[in-house]
């Protein structure tokens, strides 16, 4: 649970085609354009680190630096 980590919320990239929603109960929805829920999985912060494991299989993990996300070569910044 990562409930009280100052990172939940939702993330979007410049152009809002890509929204990242960190939810407190350790979970993590991505939508990309249309598609709400593109991925979906389970995530773990540490510091400013973020690690993902989404429910199809793959891993993935990005920093938060200076409240921004840098997350698979993107930029998200909070809604």
């Amino acid at each position: 649970m990562q409930a009280n980590h100052p990172y939940v919320g939702l993330w979007v990239t410049e152009d809002g085609y890509i929204r990242h929603e960190i939810l407190p109960n350790g979970r993590y929805v991505e939508a990309r354009g249309t598609h709400e829920r593109a991925y979906e999985g389970r995530y773990e912060v540490t510091g400013t680190h973020i690690e993902y494991w989404d429910d199809t299989g793959f891993t993935a993990d990005g920093d938060f630096i200076d409240d921004v996300l840098h997350h698979a070569g993107m930029i998200l910044y909070r809604q």
